[in-house]
């Protein structure tokens, strides 16, 4: 089929000299290494040379476009052994050597395009079927049946040709509407009659749009071409697209979207001021939508007993409420991958560009009704392994010769089963014990671990928590200190233990700081507590090793004491100077002096500008926003900071940092140690007690509480034919293999990539298995152990279906996040972009039935993936927006790289759920509804959270019995801005809300401070900038606009 009009420019490239008015992407090409797998080499993708002219694609009609156009072309892809996903650019390339002339869509034609031609860019875009696997339909019927406005048919297709220069971003009225075919039908669209439907699409239902403009173009602008308007090029009314001939270069009308020169933005967005009568939009609830997919899963299977005795079996989403048997293969909580099918051979591998990975979340917390993991003691024989692989004993293994040897899965090595160990096998050849042995039956168990996986062949000391609080000026004045200090007498009563355990093993010690350190001498003989002073930060050592790290429940009374003492002792400080680097080498030496490992809870507000070790400048500049050098602002100063991580790393010492900033802080550097050694960074901007108190404690608590363990290393081992290459989380990495991490919590994931090193086989399929040998809170050593068997299959259309998005998501998000330390957030933006495009080119092309090329197929494990992969290019480290501040985007990225799935789908997804028209009397929450500002009413309530933040937004024309029953207010001007909780009211409503706010709360990883906002008031700006469906406030296009883009990128890549 000839795809009239379509560019051979790169995607996303600006207009190349010398080709007639294409349409150029967003921003300048990439250069060349940039396409393809996440960091092959050069793909058969070439930009034509600068400068060379290019046929119109339709000089003969039906032709095929020119040879140098994109020919998606699967052979073509060399072999991705680069080491590196995001290739730096190359010095010069074509397209970075081109001047800047307008980072988007120059439009380059002078004469303005005839309607007729324009009729067709994207013609009726339909959106087809997501298909769960190929699918059968009818023969494409030609495109004359779905324009309802028709044009005269010409030869080859019956679609109408189009000289380049009608390549306009603007769509004409003469549009028909994209058509959206749920379930396995197609349909050429008919003219639209009757009221569209709404409401989520019954499968298998046909169903077409009235014509669209407003939304569904791919670009912003009025719809081109009203009576009355003439259409010029360069004038769009309020909405001009690049330098237009005629005028200077740099100046834009109106609405400016997508990245200026100089401007923030990925995309440019949804139209500016609408010229005309207004259009009827394409109907929002006809694409794909991720409520809708989450409440689908959760009517399938909520509720049930998911079995993991199946290999390759696909479990419910993540948003599902459901219970995990464990019979073979570790939970879904423990492992999840990106397809539960790989592919058999490296060959497919590049060509579907589905990354293969699992997110491996090591502590994963279970349900209550989840049977925690069994503990196997060997003895002093320890753990029975491989002698080839070093697998550990699991499912896995094959026993043969009547039970007296087995064969490993990973490597087929045939070992002696050890005498202790031996055991009959039944007339199916397995042993008769498989059950009573959790290592033959489970897909996750512990063992304990023998001295030899102990250091110095010892055993390990119980772990201790240091709490280090900087009492400089400003937390003394804040009120801060006090704070901390009365929480803790609370907090040490509930310090985490073992099962069955009275009290916590866990040894505690105190230390505060301004330019200095005090050390505190709390041994329970003392009557009073002792304070130490280190002076010299150059070389920082700890003053007293009896006495500093005690048993909490020996010492209470000390501890009160000097609890009590801490914010008298500084009232009268005027030091706001601080140290920071002295403070985590104080409580390094300290669990060194110890022998044990453990976690230092720094509480810290401001850059550290004292003369010591570590002390920082401040580097932030908004100028370097948009530009090559934007990477530095990520990157944190070597030296001190880097040896740290690795002194930490060493003798597990897990860093947890509660941040309390008023300015920049340089929370890239900072954050750095905790980054690296599993720990976690909590920022509270501008605390004040009254606001963000009870936020910041319950962040505190759950930080103390939660289930961890430490000076853990990790291995991935893999059977053969594929391995893991690449790690990524808070963790860190001496040698390509072992993952090194001073702790590691519920909440902390990381993610794997693996890669082919041979073909793999259906018959066997594929097992991995994750060891992670760690000391418990009780000071035992011990091997955490989690299996999985995924399937093998040369169907691509296998892998397609048993792809998970949301782990998908997981992976790029941290890839991305990773890239953006080494290059320009326009390529990072770019690789997403063409690789969202690449996969779903390939699903089209090898796995959906033949259809026209204007419908866009979603394959349906994939279907809501772009509103994903569009939402992250919206968040803060990848916006490149000058309004967001430096630390922030440097503290989410850092987040990011820890979290797991469920965390990553949270906060690209949130969570927008109606609070005023639900049944107080029922059990259940509510459901949510899309996150875009068309589902919001001007009379409703709703509760908007990512795991992150969390607000109630309150419509202007809230009735006033709902706000005097939430608030006991008569109406909703009566309402304080600075309000962070609801008040106790004894009304159902009251109640209801106030559960369903605090069991979110208790849910989530992070505490989430409850910011009240109302309808048209100026915080509703930071509210509206989490409804990731519509145009991103700092840049960024809408999920319709972006699936308009990635559709035409697909439709440019199958030509």
């Amino acid at each position: 089929m000839s795809q009239q009009g379509y560019v051979a420019a790169p995607p996303y490239s600006q207009a190349q000299p010398g080709m007639g008015g294409y349409q150029g992407g967003f921003g300048t090409g990439p250069a060349q290494p940039l396409y393809g797998y996440y960091g092959g080499p050069p793909q058969a993708f070439t930009a034509p040379p600068t400068g060379m002219m290019k046929l119109p694609v339709s000089s003969a009609a039906g032709m095929p476009p020119p040879p140098e156009s994109s020919q998606y072309n699967p052979n073509v892809h060399q072999n991705g052994a680069h080491h590196q996903r995001y290739p730096a650019p190359p010095a010069v390339s074509a397209s970075y050597g081109q001047p800047l002339q307008s980072q988007y869509n120059s439009m380059a034609s002078s004469a303005p395009p005839p309607t007729q031609q324009l009729t067709n860019q994207m013609s009726a875009m339909n959106f087809g079927n997501y298909a769960s696997g190929p699918m059968q339909s009818p023969p494409p019927v030609s495109s004359v049946a779905q324009q309802p406005f028709q044009t005269p048919p010409p030869s080859a297709m019956g679609q109408p040709q189009m000289p380049p220069g009608a390549q306009s971003p603007h769509m004409s009225p003469q549009m028909s509407p994209p058509q959206l075919q749920p379930g396995n039908m197609q349909m050429a669209g008919q003219p639209m009659t009757g009221p569209p439907m709404s409401g989520p699409l019954m499968s298998g239902q046909p169903m077409t749009v009235p014509p669209m403009t407003g939304m569904g173009r791919p670009f912003p602008g009025p719809p081109a071409c009203q009576p009355g308007y003439p259409q010029q090029a360069g004038q769009f009314g309020g909405n001009m697209a690049g330098p237009q001939p005629g005028m200077p270069g740099g100046q834009f009308g109106g609405n400016m979207a997508g990245p200026q020169p100089g401007m923030p933005g990925a995309f440019p967005g949804a139209p500016g001021g609408l010229a005309g009568p207004p259009q009827k939009k394409l109907d929002p609830d006809s694409i794909p939508s991720i409520t809708q997919v989450i409440e689908d899963d959760q009517g399938k299977q909520g509720g049930k007993v998911y079995k993991t005795n199946l290999r390759g079996q696909v479990p419910p989403l993540v948003t599902t409420d459901f219970t995990i048997e464990d019979q073979g293969n570790a939970s879904p909580r423990f492992i999840r991958c990106t397809t539960y099918s790989l592919p058999c051979t490296a060959d497919l591998a590049k060509q579907c560009q589905v990354p293969l990975a699992s997110i491996i979340k090591p502590f994963a917390s279970l349900q209550k009704n989840e049977t925690p993991l069994y503990v196997v003691n060997h003895g002093e024989t320890g753990p029975i392994r491989c002698n080839r692989c070093k697998a550990y004993m699991c499912p896995y293994m094959q026993f043969i010769d009547g039970g007296r040897r087995y064969q490993c899965g990973f490597c087929n090595c045939v070992n002696e089963v050890p005498v202790f160990y031996f055991q009959h096998l039944d007339h199916m050849g397995q042993r008769m014990d498989i059950y009573e042995r959790p290592e033959l039956s489970l897909g996750s168990y512990e063992f304990v671990a023998t001295m030899d996986y102990c250091k110095n062949n010892k055993p390990p000391n119980p772990p201790a928590y240091i709490f280090m609080i900087d009492v400089s000026y400003n937390n003394i004045k804040s009120g801060l200190v006090k704070l901390i200090c009365d929480e803790l007498k609370n907090l040490l009563e509930n310090l985490p233990s073992e099962e069955g355990m009275e009290s916590s093993a866990i040894k505690v010690g105190f230390v505060t700081y301004n330019k200095v350190l005090h050390f505190y001498n709390v041994k329970s003989a003392l009557a009073q507590p002792q304070m130490m002073v280190v002076s010299d930060t150059a070389e920082m050592f700890v003053p007293l090793l009896d006495g500093f790290l005690v048993n909490y429940q020996d010492s209470r009374a000390v501890i009160y004491n000097l609890l009590d003492q801490i914010p008298d002792m500084f009232a009268d400080t005027n030091e706001s100077e601080t140290v920071f680097v002295p403070v985590i080498q104080a409580g390094v030496e300290a669990f060194k002096a110890a022998e044990c490992s453990g976690k230092l809870f720094i509480f810290h507000s401001s850059m550290p500008s004292a003369e010591a070790p570590g002390k920082l400048k401040n580097r932030d500049d908004k100028k370097l926003v948009n530009t090559e050098k934007e990477k530095t602002l990520f990157q944190p100063q070597k030296g001190v900071y880097e040896q740290l991580s690795k002194d930490c790393v060493a003798q597990g010492c897990c860093v947890d940092l509660f941040l309390f900033p008023s300015q920049y802080m340089d929370i890239a550097t900072m954050a750095d140690v905790p980054s690296h050694t599993g720990g976690s960074v909590y920022k509270y901007n501008n605390f004040q007690v009254e606001t963000d108190g009870e936020h910041f404690l319950r962040d505190l608590r759950k930080d103390v509480q939660k289930s961890i363990g430490f000076d853990a290393i990790m291995r991935v081992r893999t059977s053969t034919g594929f391995r893991a290459t690449e790690f990524f989380g808070a963790i860190h990495m001496n040698n390509t293999t072992d993952v090194e991490m001073a702790a590691v919590d519920c909440d902390k994931a990381i993610t794997v990539e693996f890669k082919h090193d041979d073909a793999l086989s259906e018959e066997t399929g594929a097992l991995m298995q994750c060891a992670l040998l760690y000391t418990t809170i009780n000071g035992q050593r011990r091997l955490r152990i989690h299996n999985l068997s995924l399937n093998c299959s040369l169907q691509l259309s296998e892998l397609f279906k048993s792809c998970e998005t949301d782990s998908l998501v997981n992976f790029f998000s941290k890839s991305a996040c990773r890239a953006i330390l080494n290059q320009p957030l326009k390529n990072v933006r770019e690789i997403l972009v063409n690789q969202t495009a690449h996969m779903l080119a390939c699903y089209r092309k090898n796995c959906a039935s033949p259809s026209a090329a204007s419908q866009l197929i979603l394959p349906d494990a994939m279907k809501v993936f772009p509103v994903y992969i569009n939402s992250l290019m919206k968040t803060a480290p990848l916006v490149g927006s000058t309004e967001l501040s430096t630390d922030d985007r440097a503290h989410q990225r850092l987040a990011i790289m820890g979290m797991g799935v469920e965390d990553t789908q949270l906060l690209l997804y949130p969570r927008l759920t109606p609070l005023h028209n639900m049944d107080v009397s029922s059990e259940a929450l509510p459901a949510p509804v899309r996150c875009s500002e068309e589902r919001l009413s001007d009379s409703g309530m709703f509760l908007l959270e990512n795991g992150h933040s969390m607000f109630l937004w309150l419509g202007q024309a809230s009735p006033p019995d709902l706000i005097q029953n939430i608030f006991n207010l008569p109406s909703l001007a009566h309402l304080q801005g600075n309000m962070c909780a609801l008040p106790e009211l004894d009304n159902p409503l009251s109640i209801k809300v106030r559960s369903i706010i605090s069991g979110l709360i208790e849910k989530r990883a992070n505490s989430m401070k409850l910011q009240i906002v109302r309808q048209k008031d100026k915080p509703e700006m930071l509210f509206r900038q989490f409804l990731v469906e519509d145009k991103g406030l700092h840049g960024g296009a809408s999920y319709m606009d972006f699936l308009c883009y990635v559709h035409r990128e697909i439709r440019q890549l199958l030509t």
